[in-house]
């Protein structure tokens, strides 16, 4: 019998290299670490108004890095994604 265990969500603050047309739209080029690791967004799978289950909101950006899907989050300036380790 497999074991539930529930898994406390984070919001972790993260740095984006990201391009801004001329119309303003800004799309999430990649994802980079506090350690300096860079993650490169393969694909932007949705992007729309959204609050986040860590609290908080703004803009989401469903992305693919590699095979895994990510919440990536834009509110007030800043980037962040919900994450397991704080």
């Amino acid at each position: 019998m497999q074991e539930f265990v529930d898994r406390q969500l984070y919001k972790r603050y993260v740095s984006v290299i990201a391009h801004c047309d001329r119309e303003g739209k800004v799309m999430p080029l990649v994802i980079e670490w506090e350690n300096q690791k860079k993650y490169r967004i393969d694909r932007i799978l949705e992007i729309r108004p959204a609050a986040s289950q860590v609290g908080g909101g703004g803009i989401l950006y469903r992305v693919r890095i590699g095979s895994q899907e990510r919440r990536l989050f834009y509110e007030n300036y800043r980037w962040f994604i919900e994450s397991y380790t704080p």
